[in-house]
């Protein structure tokens, strides 16, 4: 029974701190210069991510269709030239 009511608390308390009246929307009229610098720099390192993501994707598409498409070699057979032998090496 206590334990009913605690999580019955909780979850009533969460309900309440998620209701639309603390809801606010962000205003960045009056945010300095730092702020934007912080903004930009941080996009700039999200974006600069996504070249090793995308060396990494196409490197996994590249081998996964190699694999799938790639056929068995024969194996080759050994080519002897006529007339040349193999020399024994001597001590």
């Amino acid at each position: 029974m206590a334990k009913g009511l605690k999580v019955g608390l909780m979850v009533g308390l969460m309900s309440l701190a998620a209701s639309p009246a603390f809801a606010r929307s962000i205003s960045l009229k009056d945010a300095g210069p730092a702020l934007w610098v912080f903004v930009i720099i941080g996009a700039i390192i999200i974006l600069l991510q996504l070249i090793p993501a995308a060396i990494l994707f196409f490197s996994f598409i590249g081998t996964a269709t190699t694999m799938a498409l790639k056929k068995e070699k024969k194996v080759e057979e050994e080519v002897m030239l006529p007339g040349v032998k193999p020399v024994e090496v001597k001590k």
